[in-house]
């Protein structure tokens, strides 16, 4: 149990405890039912008198947050009188608190930031994708939700360092260039999982193998993937085959015509009809294992 205590505030100490705690069971960190420290422990905690720490406990078992058990045991909840009023909604839960936070001597200001920082070190509830352009964030976001099988949402990098508040409850994705620019916005607990492109080598060796001139087809949601893609493969295709790119704008079944050799990326790969298409995976396999791993710690 969380409690810091300022001597050099003028809400008395007792009160503070009090209210602190009230704070930590209307956000749910303390639970119906759940034990509380003794007297003497939560002021050697605390660092303050145990009569200060014995006051708090009287108070919040008078007004109903806190019942006695067993001797001298305090729960979270209450006794045999009238249950225990909780906020019915998520307005009503930060009401409480920001009544309790001021009642208490914080600023509001003192109240967003200590707030943020807590809700920046929970544990992620889904992963956010950083990419700026759309057709990369929408390949990324495919193959890192059917690997983690995680809830993925994505946001341009612009518009992640312009609200940082983006990163709360998020296990943010960034390209591995751009981790030192995302430092300073995500929690030091979680910071961002790079992600690593995966290489052309087994794309170009498929053209390799072609034995006479022939077409090959670039398939993707990207303009950015189908420009990178012009550039490493221009070495192999040389005079001899000729490069069709195609960008899809619509989720549509797509046919790509007389091309002999199709690479498809992990959205159009379903959605491309052709005998001859190879599947083009943006992220590295071994940084979709990673990404796999870490997540499998929370």
């Amino acid at each position: 149990m969380q409690i810091v205590l300022s001597k050099k505030s003028d809400v008395p100490l007792r009160q503070q405890l009090a209210e602190q705690i009230v704070f930590l069971i209307t956000t749910g960190q303390l639970h119906a039912g759940e034990e509380l420290p003794s007297v003497r422990a939560l002021a050697r905690q605390s660092k303050v008198h145990h009569n200060t720490v014995s006051e708090a406990y009287q108070d919040l078992v008078r007004r109903g947050w806190l019942t006695r058990r067993h001797g001298s045991r305090l729960l979270v909840g209450t006794g045999s009188g009238a249950p225990l009023v909780k906020p019915q909604d998520l307005d009503e839960l930060i009401n409480v608190t920001i009544q309790h936070a001021r009642s208490m001597g914080h600023t509001l200001q003192a109240l967003r930031q200590r707030v943020r920082e807590r809700l920046l070190a929970q544990p992620p509830d889904h992963l956010l994708v950083v990419e700026e352009e759309p057709g990369l964030r929408e390949i990324l976001q495919a193959e890192v939700r059917e690997r983690t099988c995680w809830s993925t949402e994505s946001c341009a990098f612009e518009d992640f360092t312009k609200e940082p508040g983006l990163a709360i409850g998020a296990q943010v994705l960034v390209a591995n260039h751009l981790i030192e620019f995302v430092k300073p916005i995500v929690s030091r607990s979680r910071p961002a999982i790079g992600i690593v492109y995966s290489r052309a080598g087994e794309h170009v060796d498929q053209i390799r193998k072609l034995e006479n001139p022939s077409i090959i087809a670039v398939v993707s949601v990207s303009e950015s993937l189908l420009k990178t893609a012009r550039s490493l493969l221009a070495p192999e295709l040389g005079n001899r085959h000729t490069l069709k790119e195609v960008l899809v704008d619509q989720n549509i079944p797509i046919r790509v015509g007389a091309a002999d050799l199709i690479f498809c990326d992990s959205i159009t790969l379903s959605i491309v009809r052709a005998r001859r298409k190879f599947h083009y995976g943006l992220i590295a396999a071994d940084c979709l294992e990673h990404i796999a791993a870490s997540l499998s710690q929370h």
